[in-house]
């Protein structure tokens, strides 16, 4: 058998649990785990892969919707299969009684470490009237999961 080269499947399950920092500016002050939200912004938005972190500008407003989003249930550790590690929050994000037109995208963040994006999903364009809207969580495994670094 040959060696081959890799980015090892142990280390991407590592980062998604925080433990290396390769930074010289390491901010962990707590092995606790982070805070993340999700965040709702209009069609009219510009957030991608550039995107640093949460911002207000774009996001969604109107009744039953609160800046900065929803907290996101985070009760399920990351784990890989394959070469691919993974991790899908353990709910819903879920908005009560909103009223908003024209959004269609969710922006992850982690409210703990200075607001800092994770990851843009974009789906159809929304519009809910006095309404509940939820998104669904896919299944937590490889190639379906929220968040997956393969």
């Amino acid at each position: 058998m040959s060696n081959t080269a890799a980015v090892c499947t142990s280390f991407k399950v590592d980062q998604l649990n925080g433990i290396h920092a390769f930074g010289t500016t390491v901010t962990r002050g707590s092995t606790a785990a982070d805070t993340f939200k999700a965040a709702l912004y209009f069609a009219s938005a510009t957030l991608g892969a550039s995107t640093t972190a949460y911002s207000t500008t774009g996001e969604v407003t109107g009744t039953g919707y609160t800046a900065g989003g929803v907290t996101v249930t985070n009760a399920t550790a990351p784990t890989s299969s394959g070469t691919t590690a993974y991790w899908t929050p353990s709910g819903n994000f879920a908005w009560t009684t909103m009223t908003a037109s024209a959004f269609d995208t969710v922006l992850l963040y982690n409210s703990t470490q200075s607001n800092k994006a994770v990851a843009v999903y974009t789906f159809g364009s929304q519009t809910v009237t006095a309404s509940n809207f939820t998104l669904t969580m896919p299944a937590n495994a490889a190639g379906t999961a929220l968040l997956q670094l393969a």
